[in-house]
């Protein structure tokens, strides 16, 4: 693994949260790669007796499609970027629910997110 340089993860970061204000989901899914796993408390919530957690693409599509159609507003705002050995962090703001969200995600050799954990502020 080697350490993530700071100009990819800004622009990383940049067109990760255009997509997601997009709302369109396929643009959202080319930054993940196919067996991608996301832990998140949303999952616990939304998919019950998961343990937050939700493996591969297709399964992840239709967990993000039910939480686009609930939050019809959503739209994220970054507050700081944060650089690793394989990882960025993305800290931002969900300002629809107001909340504070830390995603910390890894790649894998093409670049693609393979992992994402996911925490919420209250």
């Amino acid at each position: 693994m080697e350490q993530i340089q700071f100009e990819f993860a800004k622009k990383f970061a940049e067109e990760w949260v255009t997509d997601w204000n997009s709302h369109e989901l396929e643009k959202i899914l080319t930054h993940y790669s196919e067996d991608f796993i996301i832990e998140s408390p949303l999952a616990e919530k939304r998919i019950p007796g998961s343990n937050g957690k939700v493996a591969g693409k297709a399964n992840i599509k239709a967990y993000w499609k039910m939480g686009l159609g609930a939050n019809s507003k959503l739209e994220f705002e970054i507050i700081d970027i944060f650089c690793g050995v394989g990882y960025i962090t993305i800290y931002y703001k969900n300002k629809s629910t107001n909340k504070r969200v830390i995603e910390m995600l890894h790649f894998n050799q093409e670049k693609l997110v393979d992992r994402a954990i996911v925490n919420y502020s209250e």
